[in-house]
């Protein structure tokens, strides 16, 4: 059998290699051309996977049987389409859902102390209580911030459960955080949601914050009360138009990430092991690999935390040993002054530097340190 891979997906060969020749390829140059003979393929996000290049690549003699992608979003695969064709599929949903809300907290560490703002007083009304939202709203709930949830299909499978609409929210909030997936048509359509009405109605001072998918906000819109208003910060990690981004927004945006929110290795290789469990069983054979078979030691396991330092600084210490998103900000930066800013958009992306999450480190409190336990632990460390 002939794989075809994503080459940003990690320890694809190890794991795909199960079912037979593994060809890795960059996410954008997967074409129907590259297919020929591949009875399975697997992707990341930036590969589009439609009726288009489904017929393009039976033309040029691909026996597809599987699709898989290593994400947890899947606006970018016609899974109708495959169906029709019996073409089997999986995603990894919650894969990376733990990064992501290290990205957000790490954002919003950042913020707080730019603006010299108390970040627990602040209120935040998160929109998509799915598996990165929900896990956000925990986590910011136990570090003591005042959290409301907006997500209308759980509000009406769970009427048990208090939602707020999404235009309370905005009229609510000193932080909101966008979680959505892209839906383009019906009743809980995503497809710019946050529109330029509803910008407009976010309080000056407000910190505005892109976790989702770019198209679920208007950019020209968030353009326009940026360079006019200039009373928002925003925090944008996808965009319109990837990797072709608009310029301007990227300049005014406080912090600006390349689509990187979910890559801590952790993340990817859950991914990859979810989707190689779902490709194996499917072609009806044993799953020989974990999750801990693939994940490596962290480069740092362990730190010890005395005392002396007040609770929200030893916080933001703990957090910038493990990630701190200034790294990624910057790194767009330098990667779009050399290489302009679709290809910079993309190799920062290819050449993602190491990065592993908040649970992979171990706080051990030292003489004076145990007060600060709690609120280690809430943020997502390990702690003893």
């Amino acid at each position: 059998m002939r794989v075809i891979v994503d080459a940003n997906i990690p320890a694809a060969e190890h794991c795909f290699g199960e079912l037979g020749e593994v060809l890795a390829l960059p996410g954008r140059e997967i074409e129907a051309a590259n297919l020929a003979g591949a009875e399975a393929l697997i992707v990341r996000s930036i590969t589009r996977v439609d009726e288009a290049l489904l017929d393009a690549a039976h033309r040029a003699g691909a026996r597809l049987r599987f699709v898989g992608t290593c994400t947890i979003g899947t606006d970018h695969i016609d899974q109708a389409t495959l169906a029709a064709r019996g073409i089997g599929f999986a995603s990894a949903p919650g894969c990376n859902a733990e990064a992501v809300v290290d990205y957000v907290l790490s954002s919003l560490v950042l913020l707080a102390e730019r603006d010299g703002a108390a970040l627990d007083q602040r209120r935040v009304g998160i929109v998509g209580a799915g598996n990165v939202g929900e896990r956000l709203y925990q986590r910011l709930t136990a570090l003591g911030l005042d959290c409301r949830r907006c997500d209308p299909p759980r509000a009406e499978a769970e009427p048990q459960t208090h939602f707020y609409g999404l235009d309370e929210l905005c009229q609510w909030a000193d932080v909101l955080c966008l979680h959505t997936p892209l839906v383009h048509s019906g009743p809980y359509a995503t497809h710019h949601l946050l529109d330029a009405e509803r910008l407009a109605a976010l309080r000056p001072g407000s910190w505005l914050l892109n976790a989702g998918r770019g198209d679920c906000l208007d950019g020209a819109a968030l353009r326009q009360r940026l360079a006019t208003a200039g009373d928002l910060r925003a925090v944008l990690d996808v965009w319109e138009g990837e990797p072709a981004i608009d310029e301007q927004l990227w300049q005014l945006a406080e912090i600006a990430t390349p689509h990187i929110a979910g890559h801590s290795l952790d993340g990817k290789l859950r991914g990859t092991q979810q989707v190689y469990a779902a490709a194996l069983g499917y072609f009806g054979l044993p799953v020989g690999l974990r999750f801990d078979d693939l994940a490596p030691p962290p480069p740092l396991p362990r730190l010890e935390l005395g005392s002396g330092l007040p609770p929200w600084e030893a916080l933001r210490l703990c957090m910038r040993a493990v990630y701190d998103v200034r790294r990624d900000h910057d790194g767009l930066a330098r990667m779009v002054a050399t290489h302009g800013m679709a290809k910079g958009f993309d190799a920062w992306r290819a050449n993602y530097p190491l990065r592993r999450e908040f649970a992979t480190l171990e706080i051990a409190m030292g003489a004076g340190g145990r007060p600060l336990a709690p609120l280690l632990a809430a943020a997502g460390f390990r702690v003893s």
